[in-house]
């Protein structure tokens, strides 16, 4: 396993970045100054898209980004599900890409490749993720509304790097649990507070005011080279089960 990426806590720029996505981003961080532990709700659409993925295919998504590929945006676990953070837009053109590339297939009596990638929950527009707490003992402050106006998101490109993060620890997914999913019929107000959990955290924090997102084609990328990894190819027809088992060595 990789170790590329770090859990560091979240920078009070990257905090304001997070913020902005909410329509009160002063009363966000407001909020965070005052309980640096607490999660909140934020919407999905105008700053980031979020790509929620299980626990251990999210884990060798990550490992290939950070080893064969640009680096990742922030990255969170939440409840036993790999959060991405994505480009905007990521959320509608990812699971397109998917089914085109065939590695999407919705029918479950298909017996290919498609079993290799489990389903990922792509949240765009309409749609909200809860965002772990900053940090237990963060200092954030609360930029101001000229601030809060530049908080723009650049278009990912394929010759952008991120400012990856120092090498440090690994991490142990916790054991999977119902994904939290938000419909977006009826999503959470912005800046809601919930229970925090210890399966909770950052994995790569956000440390910038605009930091580099991938699109839905990095992301396809991803998933793909993940699932080849976890599929072993053989040129032999699978053995019959019900089949007799004879001892050739006792041939006369």
């Amino acid at each position: 396993m990789s170790s590329a990426w770090n859990a560091s806590d979240v920078t009070p720029d990257g905090a304001a970045w997070l913020a902005s996505a909410g329509t009160y981003p002063r009363s966000t961080l407001a909020l965070w100054e005052e309980r640096p532990d607490a999660p909140v709700v934020l919407p999905c659409g105008s700053v980031f898209d979020v790509v929620s993925a299980p626990a251990m295919f999210g884990r060798r998504m990550l490992d290939r980004l950070w080893d064969d590929g640009p680096g990742s945006g922030p990255v969170a676990q939440f409840r036993g599900r790999m959060l991405l953070f994505a480009a905007p837009g990521t959320a509608q053109r990812l699971p397109a890409l998917l089914e085109w590339e065939e590695w999407g297939g919705r029918d479950s009596r298909e017996a290919t490749r498609t079993d290799a990638v489990p389903p990922l929950l792509c949240h765009g527009t309409g749609d909200a993720v809860t965002v772990p707490a900053p940090s237990k003992s963060a200092s954030l402050s609360v930029p101001t509304p000229s601030e809060s106006a530049s908080l723009t998101v650049p278009a990912p490109s394929k010759s952008t790097s991120p400012a990856a993060p120092a090498p440090s620890e690994s991490f142990s997914p916790a054991a999977p649990e119902p994904p939290d999913s938000i419909s977006p019929a009826t999503p959470p107000p912005a800046g809601a507070t919930v229970p925090a959990r210890s399966a909770s955290r950052w994995l790569v924090a956000p440390d910038t005011r605009q930091p580099w997102l991938p699109g839905p084609e990095v992301l396809l990328w991803a998933a793909v080279r993940a699932a080849r990894s976890a599929v072993r190819i053989s040129i032999f027809p699978p053995a019959d089960q019900d089949a007799k088992v004879y001892d050739v060595s006792r041939r006369r």
